[in-house]
């Protein structure tokens, strides 16, 4: 039995240095602050939960596949297509986002680019009273605005290689 619990608890990361993390902390506050500070410009309900799981993401593991560029725009889009269609084609029904999300699972899996916090897309499509095209901007606007910011932090002592490399 210890075994066990012993898996469960097993810490899978390796340790890191205590300057990477808090540039990475820093650079998730600069990044959501920038994409809330576009919020208030722009007028439109940019911070949405997803983006903060694609900060820890961006920020603290950029080496992971699931951070690359093509999986946040193309995992973002294909769910919020599916989001918005089951959003339009089935409103108020909350059985439907769950077979959105799914579909959007298997769709980013299939095509390579997953990203998992593009997985709650459907969800905010399906329980918020997005219009379908602001879903679409507000998306598209916060993976640029945290994409670049991203290129820039990870440009800045101690660099990161980032986007990987295609070997």
């Amino acid at each position: 039995m210890r075994s066990h619990i012993r898996t469960l608890t097993a810490r899978h990361e390796p340790k890191g240095q205590m300057i990477s993390h808090v540039k990475s902390g820093s650079g998730a506050i600069v990044g959501l602050a920038a994409v809330g500070g576009l919020a208030s410009v722009t007028g439109l309900p940019m911070l949405i939960a997803p983006l903060g799981a694609t900060a820890v993401l961006l920020f603290g593991q950029p080496a992971s596949p699931l951070a690359q560029p093509i999986n946040i725009f193309a995992g973002y889009f294909i769910a919020t297509m599916i989001g918005v269609a089951a959003a339009m084609a089935f409103p108020g029904m909350w059985e439907v986002s769950a077979v959105a999300v799914g579909v959007s699972i298997a769709l980013m899996l299939m095509f390579r680019v997953t990203h998992p916090p593009a997985g709650a897309i459907p969800l905010v499509a399906t329980a918020t009273p997005f219009q379908g095209s602001t879903l679409f901007v507000v998306v598209l606007l916060s993976c640029i605005s945290l994409l670049v910011l991203a290129l820039v932090h990870h440009w800045i002592p101690p660099r990161v290689q980032y986007p990987r490399r295609v070997d």
